[in-house]
């Protein structure tokens, strides 16, 4: 934290900072109408893509008796692996004290918000008719695993809301008392609700980190259960690339490897789209590309760990199972993701040119399609396998690949995160105004400081 500044030095600085952080809410041009019609069509398309599924089944997709898991369930990994950045950045990172992360928190916070809350309704995509989500507090069972993806997903989406809202409240108190004459009356209005009559005295902001501070611990626990219980629908299961001990980290170190790319493209995003070059600082990319050589370190720690010993026993089902990757047909995929996705980034990021914020969002541009394509390769090829010989059935039982219609809603999964992330920052500040402010030495006073 800097030092504390004079009340001119402070009233000024904050009317800059305030002026720069709400430019996300404010700025109305072309290129914001086009994307916000890029994502609504291609949004549509995907749910017309889900009205045939629900009208004709689940037999308009690729999957069949044998691969019964398909690219929803790879979709629904990637989500819940991309959202527990919330868990990282805007929980362990805070509560260690590390001050270069605060910036960074509330893009971590609209991306677990947006990946979870899409990862909720894949499940529910995957059933092939929405009325069959009802079953599950119908005629639920403890022993299924679906049970409890469902209740760590819910959970896990209140708190990241929670964590997002309650540091919030400051930020609208300051834009309903002080928000420029740009903003739009009805964006003031529901600003003046959702502050709920903020006054900005000592005890609220005291009831603020108390609260921040208890979501923080809470989530801990949580964020490692929605993963642990995700890993645990593949490793309960007896097949050959699943029967393993070690998916809980496994699928916990991937997380942060896909989610720390894609908080670096966000930033990149808002830096250049809003100018926030003073904020999302090279620094911060600097440190996050650190971040990410760490969890990329973990991640491949885990992957030797996962094919080396089943590689060195190879056993009848697992040799067929690791041939059909290493060199069989998902070698391509398989390779790309562990050469372009984790070696060649790791060695990269180890200089300082590639974690400025140009090369660093490029690396990170391929670590997250590769973290896409590791989750379709962890559930496909291993249903392709079973134990028991597949016998007199059709071809294209044996084999799986994703119909028109998965892609269609693929694409809507993808579209409506992306829709989620947009509204939050055409909504909100995309960095926390009172906490960067504190950083810079201003006094809590100033910012209740009414409009003159």
């Amino acid at each position: 934290m800097e030092k504390t500044k004079s009340p001119e030095e402070s009233r000024k600085l904050l009317d800059k900072i305030t002026f720069d952080l709400t430019r996300s809410i404010v700025k109305r041009d072309e290129l914001t109408h086009f994307w916000y019609f890029l994502l609504i069509m291609f949004a549509a398309v995907g749910l017309w893509g889900w009205g045939i599924q629900i009208r004709d089944g689940l037999g308009v997709t690729g999957m069949r008796d044998y691969v019964s898991w398909g690219m929803y369930i790879a979709n629904f990994v990637f989500f819940v692996a991309v959202s527990l950045i919330g868990f990282l950045i805007s929980s362990t990172l805070h509560l260690l004290k590390i001050s270069w992360s605060k910036p960074i928190s509330r893009v971590a916070e609209q991306i677990a918000i947006a990946a979870v809350a899409l990862s909720g309704l894949i499940i529910v995509m995957d059933m092939g008719r929405p009325d069959r989500f009802l079953n599950v507090f119908l005629h639920g069972r403890f022993a299924s695993p679906i049970i409890w993806d469902v209740t760590v997903v819910t959970t896990y989406l209140t708190i990241s809301v929670l964590l997002y809202y309650i540091p919030l409240i400051p930020d609208l108190a300051l834009l309903r008392d002080r928000g420029s004459d740009d903003i739009p009356k009805w964006k003031m209005q529901v600003y003046k609700i959702m502050a709920l009559g903020w006054k900005g005295n000592a005890e609220q902001y005291k009831l603020v980190y108390h609260a921040m501070r208890v979501l923080m611990i809470l989530i801990l626990p949580v964020g490692l259960s929605i993963h642990t219980v995700t890993s645990w629908l593949f490793a309960a299961t007896l097949r050959s690339g699943w029967d393993t001990t070690i998916f809980g980290p496994y699928f916990v170190a991937g997380a942060f490897v896909a989610g720390s790319a894609a908080v670096v493209i966000l930033m990149y995003a808002y830096r250049v789209r809003y100018r926030l070059s003073d904020y999302f600082e090279e620094l911060h990319f600097d440190y996050m590309g650190k971040l990410l050589v760490f969890v990329c370190l973990v991640y491949l720690y885990f992957n030797i760990n996962e094919f080396w010993v089943p590689a060195y026993k190879m056993k009848t089902a697992e040799g067929i199972h690791l041939r059909n990757l290493f060199i069989g047909s998902y070698a391509p995929m398989f390779w790309s993701a562990q050469i372009l996705g984790l070696l060649l980034p790791i060695f990269l990021m180890l200089f300082r040119y590639f974690r400025k914020p140009v090369p660093l969002t490029i690396i990170s541009v391929f670590v997250l399609i590769a973290s896409w394509i590791k989750r379709y390769i962890i559930v496909i090829p291993t249903l392709e396998h079973p134990f028991l010989p597949i016998q007199n059935v059709p071809e294209h039982f044996k084999h799986y690949s994703p119909t028109s219609t998965e892609i269609m809603i693929t694409i809507f999964s993808f579209m409506a995160a992306l829709l989620i992330i947009t509204v939050l920052a055409k909504m909100f500040p995309v960095i926390t105004i009172w906490e960067y402010a504190e950083e810079k030495g201003i006094d809590k006073k100033f910012l209740a400081e009414p409009k003159k």
